[in-house]
């Protein structure tokens, strides 16, 4: 079900973004918490030259930075289990053009549920006011998500398997 919950996605992506020559932020899947598979994403991405970046995390200073996204032999598990490379070229936060962003949950004012700590709120501040969030999820939508913080960052747009709800 999970692959086929994310080709669905992929392509309700592909039918209704134009990424052609943008820069997009892309997380990898952590395969234990069953995640969207986004390699189908990368794959299509490819031809349409799209310019992939995948975050690297700091935990020291609990943010992203960005490293474009070339062959899969860039790429480490990390402590956590979640892909990143080791190395690579930087893209700069204000640079990307659209973020897709990893979450539990998200809600009909799209508010998101992710892991905790922050990373992507820390994140999506650094992007310039026309970059779109977009989160990418397997189930419908929550009526609501009631502890949002003061510095949760609200999603643009959400693709599920069947269609994409924009806020």
């Amino acid at each position: 079900m999970l692959d086929k919950y994310s080709e669905q996605i992929c392509e309700m992506l592909f039918k209704n973004f134009k990424l052609e020559g943008k820069y997009i932020s892309l997380f990898l899947p952590i395969e234990r918490h069953f995640e969207i598979n986004t390699y189908c994403i990368w794959e299509k991405a490819k031809n349409f030259d799209v310019f992939v970046a995948v975050p690297k995390t700091n935990f020291q200073t609990m943010e992203l930075k960005h490293i474009l996204f070339e062959n899969e032999n860039q790429l480490e598990l990390n402590q956590f289990g979640i892909p990143e490379p080791k190395k690579g070229r930087i893209v700069a936060a204000d640079k990307l053009e659209y973020v897709f962003v990893p979450l539990y949950a998200a809600d009909i004012g799209g508010h998101r549920v992710g892991y905790g700590k922050g990373f992507y709120d820390r994140l999506l501040k650094k992007c310039s006011p026309s970059c779109q969030f977009i989160g990418l999820s397997m189930f419908d939508l929550e009526p609501i998500i009631d502890d949002v913080l003061p510095t949760d960052i609200k999603l643009h747009a959400c693709i599920m398997p069947d269609k994409i709800v924009r806020f």
